[in-house]
């Protein structure tokens, strides 16, 4: 059995389309011999658009752009293309890989070419799940640095060696095979086939997902809780803070044994309080607060901003 690791890089990727111009591969033993490390050059037929993750432009391919098109498109370069991934005495590795193999399956309908059929896994998901957690994305950049690999970021060999450098050292930390792997850490293999795209996962990353899904479902029950509170009529007892304005973070709204008593006292107390932060006077917040609310009241130099302490002294509680 042998691995091979891929990566791709595109001039442009859109919702509907992905020009591919770079497929880099390595091709090794279960040992991790390289056997073969190639990078396919491919003229995407199109103007080069290069965005980051965030989808802004500042990208930089380290290739010279107007050579590309001399270079075969890519209805030449796939028979190879397919025949090395859908070799069955080989397994197939990526990083992200479902954005690589998503591109290949726009490729495939661009041109009208039958679709790709393979499984593959995923180092990204491999470390994540080694390390559990699954709170970020960690980039191949990231990973290896931390493993101290040196490679060329985006030439696409290159990033498919630092992707098998990756799988290497997971391999060497639970002490197992990299065909081994997989299984020891619950992997289950992404796949391809019918154009139709499958993504890898893992028992732990499936629980957490689980775990996430029951803390969304229970935030939202607090959410109704705490504003069927500020929605109910108050009566006024005095007039202490009439004419302002409260608004909570979404931390402290949360937590309704807190915040429902806080606003009962605050409406008592000729206050109001509303759901939009641009719309009061003072905001609340616990002390090291960074959610995106708070960096937002922390714009407007015209709204205070107290803590809980601060909160409890204009109660006099």
């Amino acid at each position: 059995m042998n691995f091979v690791f891929f990566d791709i890089e595109c001039a442009s990727v859109y919702k509907y389309t992905a020009k591919i111009c770079a497929f880099g591969y390595v091709l090794c033993d279960e040992k991790f011999n390289i056997i073969k490390k190639e990078d396919i050059l491919i003229n995407p037929k199109g103007k080069f658009h290069l965005t980051d993750g965030k989808g802004e432009r500042g990208l930089v391919l380290p290739y010279e752009y107007a050579d590309f098109k001399n270079y075969p498109v890519f209805t030449e370069v796939y028979p190879k293309i397919k025949e090395l991934l859908e070799d069955k005495n080989n397994l197939v590795f990526g990083h992200a890989t479902l954005n690589d193999v998503n591109y290949l399956n726009l490729e495939t309908k661009r041109f009208k070419l039958p679709s790709f059929s393979f499984t593959y896994s995923d180092s990204q998901l491999m470390y994540m799940t080694s390390i559990s957690d699954f709170t970020r994305q960690f980039g191949l950049e990231y990973i290896t640095r931390n493993l101290d690999v040196e490679f060329t970021p985006h030439r696409a060999a290159d990033d498919a060696y630092a992707t098998m450098k990756v799988v290497e050292a997971l391999a060497a930390k639970h002490d197992c095979s990299g065909v081994e792997l997989e299984k020891l850490l619950g992997i289950k293999r992404g796949k391809i086939s019918d154009y139709k795209v499958t993504r890898p996962d893992s028992l732990k990353f499936a629980h957490y997902r689980k775990m996430k899904e029951v803390e969304k479902e229970e935030r939202a029950k607090r959410k109704v809780l705490f504003y069927n509170a500020i929605s109910r009529r108050c009566k006024v007892v005095n007039q202490k803070l009439k004419g302002v304005t409260f608004n909570f973070s979404r931390v402290l709204e949360d937590k309704v044994d807190i915040s429902i008593p806080l606003v009962e006292k605050i409406r008592k107390s000729g206050g109001k309080y509303t759901d939009k932060v641009m719309e009061c006077s003072v905001y609340v917040c616990e002390d090291g607060d960074d959610s995106i609310r708070t960096k937002n009241a922390k714009d407007n130099v015209n709204l205070r901003i107290i803590n809980l302490a601060e909160l409890g002294e204009l109660l006099n509680d």
